[in-house]
């Protein structure tokens, strides 16, 4: 009977050391109650793309900052590997209108592509259009697929430059933001109705978040879809 009690600590020991035990689930943001408190997206500074073998599948690893070169580089990742079947996707997201066009070419030159955010990753912002270029859609448990109210005023440099030249100048500057921000969220709705994901995604949950703190109880400027909501509008349309 000893032996088999060792036999059993021991094999639970290797379990822990080649990390197939449980793991513990990430601690939540107290601001943003729906994601995890620290996110994991990187810290790459542009998405590096990059073509490996996961157990006989080819699969994309494409990890960091949505630039705007991605989409020339994603287009010739693809051509060059026509083997990819899957693309891995985590980023803290970036230009909104290159994420747009990344989606489209995974659309059009990858054909019959599966997309997924694998269990423990974060794809936020523009990452989001990425994902939903793909045909298939999976987003594996305790994978996050974050969204936040977007904005124009990523620019911060300009924004403090128009204040410091006065009241006209920051005028047109929020005009300017109202305008871009308006003709992105036609080109958004635009993307969604052609990746065949719900409208709805819009209305419900990213124009309901604040793009920025304001007082009071609720200081959420993200929101992390539960798995019910993901398959509601039809952003993930395989279960993992």
């Amino acid at each position: 009977m000893k032996r088999y009690v060792k036999l059993a600590v021991g094999l639970t020991a290797m379990l822990a050391v080649h990390g197939n035990s449980p793991a513990a689930k990430p601690a939540m943001d107290p601001e943003n109650p729906t994601c995890p408190a620290e996110p994991n997206w990187t810290s790459n500074k542009k998405m590096i793309l990059k073509p490996v073998d996961k157990n006989g599948t080819k699969v994309l690893l494409a990890e960091g900052v949505v630039d705007l070169e991605l989409p020339e580089r994603l287009k010739k990742a693809l051509s060059d590997n026509p083997d990819i079947t899957e693309i891995w996707l985590r980023s803290p997201g970036g230009h909104a209108r290159a994420g747009n066009e990344a989606g489209r070419i995974i659309r059009e030159v990858g054909g019959a592509m599966i997309t997924r955010i694998p269990a423990g990753w974060t794809c936020f912002s523009a990452c989001n259009f990425v994902f939903m270029g793909g045909r298939a859609r999976i987003i594996e448990a305790d994978g996050d697929f974050m969204v936040h109210m977007f904005t124009m005023t990523g620019d911060r440099n300009a924004i403090n430059y128009s204040i410091e030249m006065g009241t006209d100048s920051t005028v047109e500057l929020i005009g300017e933001v109202e305008q871009e921000s308006a003709l992105l969220a036609t080109e958004d709705n635009d993307f969604l109705i052609r990746m065949g994901v719900s409208r709805k995604l819009l209305t419900d949950i990213m124009y309901k978040q604040k793009a920025v703190k304001t007082e009071g109880d609720d200081q959420s400027t993200r929101r992390c879809l539960t798995k019910e909501e993901a398959l509601k509008y039809n952003v993930a349309n395989v279960g993992d």
